[in-house]
């Protein structure tokens, strides 16, 4: 007795079914729903608000968010190999102070200030790494216990007060020091019209979207955050690779204290509290642009300017600033919404 194998042709139900239309539009809300957002924001503040539209306005919305972006492109960084910088505001108030103790306190020209606040940065981030690298503390945890530290000690370094020009200092004598007018330009001077910190903000946005998307770098931390225990088999060195992600947030967070300090012009003590959450609010919004469901540094920057566009937009239409949390903290849940149920629903 023979058998003999079917060949019919598979009936039009047996074949894959055509994406649903209800399918597509979901898709499309996942893919360009957030940018969808931002531009309605942008066209609605626009048309209502004549101040908006100015450069002007355009501008210092950029230069506002600089220093967030900046802040959040580090903890980009870190989600990438699955973790995450909750230091990154404490780090930002430390530059602001080793800023300010350098050249106030002790007389020392910009540049010299310059170095010494990335020092610091990359020394918050080797210790970050320590913790979580070699002492196996959870990313958050300890994170969150480096950030308490630098802020002790940020309050430690300065006897608890603001530092300004001028002042009385602990042993009786003046300040002997100032900001200087070159270390001033960082965040007030301008380059063919546009913000000096815009420029910073933009120049690392390319570098880091560069290390990440096109370097070998990149794409390990990426797998790292994937699947840390594939990647070690694979003979990556994971330990080192997370190290770094949050030595290179330990600087960008530095950079962005640099910013800080000279927009403020003192040492101001309470300085980087306020900007940890929308650090990290912007990196989340961003793992929601174009669907991508994971941290990525145009998102993030995107994320940045969304927040930005909110800000001023309420402030220049008089709603008080505490209303403004409000809407940023909808902002965030409706990004988290884009992110992990709409794109979990599309692939269940």
């Amino acid at each position: 007795m023979t058998t003999t194998q079917s060949t019919e042709v598979p009936t039009k139900a047996a074949l894959p079914p055509a994406t649903s239309p209800a399918l597509r539009v979901q898709s499309a809300v996942i893919k360009y729903g957030f940018i969808f957002v931002t531009v309605t924001l942008f066209a609605y503040f626009a048309l209502s608000e004549p101040s908006f539209r100015d450069s002007a306005t355009l501008l210092d919305t950029l230069r506002y968010v600089s220093v967030a972006a900046i802040l959040g492109l580090g903890v980009t960084l870190t989600m990438a190999v699955g973790g995450i910088d909750m230091s990154v505001g404490a780090v930002a108030g430390l530059g602001v102070t080793v800023a300010a103790k350098t050249m106030v306190s002790y007389n020392q020209v910009g540049l010299v200030a310059i170095l010494a606040v990335i020092a610091a940065g990359a020394l918050a981030g080797l210790l970050n790494a320590l913790l979580i690298v070699v002492l196996k503390i959870p990313d958050m945890l300890a994170t969150l216990g480096t950030m308490f530290v630098i802020q002790g000690t940020k309050l430690v370094l300065v006897d608890g007060q603001s530092i300004t020009p001028g002042m009385t200092q602990a042993d009786g004598s003046t300040a002997p020091g100032k900001f200087t007018e070159g270390f001033l330009r960082i965040d007030r001077g301008t380059v063919l019209g546009v913000p000096v910190s815009v420029l910073i903000f933009g120049a690392l946005t390319v570098v880091a979207w560069v290390f990440l998307a096109r370097t070998r770098w990149g794409r390990v931390l990426y797998a790292i955050g994937a699947n840390p225990e594939a990647s070690r088999l694979a003979g990556i060195r994971v330990g080192a690779y997370r190290a770094l992600a949050y030595v290179l947030s330990g600087v960008l967070a530095s950079i962005g204290g640099l910013i800080l300090a000279s927009r403020i012009g003192q040492g101001d003590v309470s300085a980087g509290t306020s900007q940890l959450l929308e650090a990290v609010a912007v990196a989340l919004v961003g793992t929601s642009v174009l669907g991508r469901g994971r941290p990525n540094v145009w998102g993030t920057a995107l994320g940045a300017v969304l927040i930005g566009i909110i800000t001023t937009g309420l402030t220049i239409k008089g709603l008080p600033y505490y209303t403004q949390d409000v809407v940023e903290g909808a902002v965030l849940i409706l990004a988290l919404i884009f992110s992990f149920t709409l794109s979990k629903r599309r692939t269940a």
